[in-house]
């Protein structure tokens, strides 16, 4: 018999796992379009309501503590330093207002689309995966964590609980570019996210992680070396962003745009990503 279990705390629910293979549920954004109408075909474990999956917070011990449950209108309302402001644009291109207010950060990530929006600036920030099961807890970097499309590296009685930020990403400022057929309530084409500090008038630790155009959203470390110390004075170092530095990507054909589109946009992208980290504040437009 299928159940639908909506746990009191953290503890209930882990137990709840270690009993039998359940599907768990945040904020269902993606699950319940994933039925196609049909029954769920397993029990089903209701995590949304656990105060200790929820907001953002910095600890002493681990930086910055993002819960699984936490929604994407809370990150993009929480007031977060200039190292996320790319995260919290992105959380503002998550589907519509409604997807915005339910749709949880865990969610996207556990879902593991290559479109996945928040992935990039996360993958920016050296973010972190912490998983629990009734027995254990380990962390795994987000890089390791999505291990190709639609798979993870969680095994049964597993569940994440948080993203971790460590706090070396104080120093960062940070933006993101989405391409998509529109604005808004479109799925991307291709993404970008970077960051970077500025410092003594040129880029330093410069990240930058692109999405939609490969398997798994990538880090182009390449790029990144090439880009190091530009001076924010003199962009065309920018031009430097070619080819050679895209062979991580292996963008596919579909509804929505060629490969070759794909391919041909990312430099556009990161030119106005890196452009936009130097030039200007990042303004939400939070409507």
């Amino acid at each position: 018999m299928l159940e639908y279990f909506v746990p009191e705390n953290l503890g209930e629910a882990l137990n709840a796992l270690s009993a039998g293979p359940m599907d768990i549920l945040a904020g269902g954004t993606d699950y319940y379009p994933g039925l196609a109408g049909q029954p769920a075909g397993r029990s089903i474990l209701d995590i949304s309501r656990l105060p200790e999956l929820n907001g953002v917070r910095r600890t002493a011990e681990h930086g910055w503590r993002i819960g699984a449950c936490t929604r994407w209108r809370d990150i993009a309302r929480a007031g977060l330093p200039p190292a996320f402001d790319g995260l919290a644009e992105a959380a503002l291109t998550v589907g519509s207002v409604q997807i915005q207010n339910t749709g949880t950060i865990a969610g996207n990530v556990c879902n593991a689309s290559p479109a996945a929006d928040g992935v990039p600036p996360l993958l920016t920030l050296d973010a972190e995966v912490e998983i629990r099961s009734a027995g254990s807890e380990r962390v795994l970097p987000l890089s390791e964590f999505i291990t190709g499309p639609r798979e993870v590296a969680l095994a049964e009685g597993e569940m994440v609980t948080a993203l971790i930020v460590p706090s070396q990403a104080n120093s960062l400022k940070s933006a993101f570019e989405k391409l998509g057929a529109r604005r808004y309530l479109v799925i991307s084409i291709a993404m970008v996210a970077v960051a970077a500090r500025v410092e003594d008038g040129r880029l330093r630790d410069l990240r930058i992680a692109v999405g939609a155009c490969s398997p798994v959203a990538r880090r182009l470390t390449g790029l990144e070396r090439a880009l190091a110390g530009t001076a924010v004075a003199d962009l065309s170092g920018l031009e430097v962003v070619t080819g050679r530095h895209l062979d991580a990507l292996t963008p596919l054909d579909d509804i929505r745009g060629t490969g070759k589109y794909r391919l041909s946009a990312v430099p556009e992208l990161v030119t106005r990503s890196v452009k936009r980290l130097i030039e200007e504040p990042v303004v939400l437009a939070d409507g």
